[in-house]
């Protein structure tokens, strides 16, 4: 009778650890198939045609809210309709990994039929074993099970992480910017125009422009995309836009940057009020004392630090006249907002119109193309072609003696000679 009670225990324990097992696996199930089914394929980033989705790891950065998700989610969908449940969502922020690590998920999925794996918000998964994070157990999924596909997303601020997974061998890596100007059209059901690469634009920017004109008034949308553009979640709520992006701004201070760095609660202190005195002055020519003064920084290589992730999180964009190594190492020479909406959400738009354009073309053409300070003008693309951005009004003064050298010119439709609209350069992706 001992032996029987024995037994019918230890049968009665299997049963419960296996019901436990395909609970976990229905709730990731539900889970998944709930985001992907709901997912709309109606427009997609200009990242999604430029992925080689064959690829075993392929990981997928950008800032907060520029639509990494979806993206994802977009894939797994088209791969569920050919076959079903072959691929799989899981945010690693959810309370489903507080208890479960990404090896142990991965090895029951794949006695499920999965065949590719999305993993979501990488640098917010709570490590299960010291010495052993996000990184290192997808180097170990990556290495133990050949037949997976893995996509992962994070933050941008992932640049700055040092992971105990070298992935670097492993990885196709792409970063997702926020909406383009030719995007922002398309989303809306504006304009459905394709992009150009910048050779295109410069040796036809007549003829491009006048295409796109004929079909459109396109001031007052350029105007508008400045404003509210840049992300894709602005239809979702429009009242509360800039309120979001100020959360955003807070969350990647407090929360993002903090979950790869190890800074403390004072440095994230640092880093809005690093924030709020360099927006009060964008394009910020960096008076480094000032600034550490001001910060109660006692070296510049920390405040370099302080910069650092604030750039890498895409809150800021810096630019030096010289290609330059570490940028912890070196002072930029100017310093810009992340993107145009930013300058709305922190109520700074009224103060410089020419910042808002530099910025705007700056984000653009930073997607695909280097971007230093040169000596005349405003930027200069690729070591090669020069750009002095200004109003209609603004004259050849700066670059008229100068080769490849361009007017970027804001407020008109079409181009002549060297002179280019502005809003053109939003059509690069």
């Amino acid at each position: 009778m001992l032996i029987f009670c024995i037994e019918l225990q230890i049968i009665l324990t299997i049963f419960v650890f296996d019901y436990k097992k395909i609970i976990k696996m229905q709730e990731i199930f539900a889970y998944s198939n709930s985001l992907i089914e709901n997912v709309n394929l109606d427009f997609k980033r200009y990242l999604y045609r430029e992925i080689n989705w064959n690829a075993r790891l392929i990981e997928i950065l950008g800032s907060r809210g520029v639509g990494k998700t979806t993206l994802m989610l977009q894939k797994a969908k088209l791969l569920n309709s050919e076959k079903s449940n072959q691929a799989v969502y899981i945010s690693l922020d959810d309370k489903l990994m507080y208890s479960n690590s990404v090896v142990d998920v991965a090895e029951e999925l794949i006695q499920y039929g999965v065949q590719h794996l999305f993993l979501d918000e990488v640098h917010k998964y709570p490590p299960k074993i010291k010495g052993f994070d996000w990184s290192a157990e997808i180097k170990n999924v990556y290495d133990r099970f050949p037949g997976l596909n893995i996509v992962y997303s994070g933050s941008s601020v992932l640049k700055i992480y040092k992971g105990q997974g070298d992935l670097s061998r492993r990885k196709s890596s792409y970063r997702l910017a926020g909406l383009s100007f030719r995007e922002y059209l398309l989303l809306n059901g504006i304009l459905d125009f394709d992009s150009f690469q910048l050779s295109d634009i410069l040796e036809n920017h007549q003829e491009i422009a006048s295409s796109i004109t004929k079909k459109i008034k396109i001031i007052p949308h350029f105007k508008e995309y400045l404003k509210t553009g840049y992300f894709p979640f602005y239809n979702e709520d429009p009242q509360n836009y800039f309120n979001r992006l100020n959360a955003i701004l807070n969350v990647i201070i407090e929360t993002d940057i903090p979950a790869v760095s190890e800074i403390t609660f004072e440095t994230s202190l640092k880093l809005k009020k690093l924030l709020a005195a360099i927006a009060s002055a964008v394009p910020y020519v960096p008076n480094l004392v000032n600034l550490r003064q001001e910060l109660f920084v006692t070296d510049q290589r920390t405040l370099l630090r302080y910069l650092d992730f604030l750039e890498k999180a895409e809150v800021l964009s810096t630019l030096s006249q010289k290609a330059k190594g570490s940028k912890i190492l070196h002072k930029p020479d100017k310093i810009y907002l992340g993107n145009t909406n930013y300058f709305y959400a922190l109520n700074l738009h009224g103060e410089e119109i020419g910042t808002l354009r530099e910025t705007f073309f700056q984000t653009q053409l930073a997607v695909s193309h280097s971007l230093k300070i040169p000596r005349s003008g405003d930027f200069i693309a690729n070591d090669k072609f020069i750009f002095e951005i200004g109003g209609k009004n603004k004259t050849q003064h700066q670059i008229r003696d100068l080769n490849n050298a361009y007017l970027v010119l804001d407020d008109i439709e079409n181009s002549v000679f060297n002179q280019i609209p502005l809003w053109l350069f939003g059509f690069l992706y």
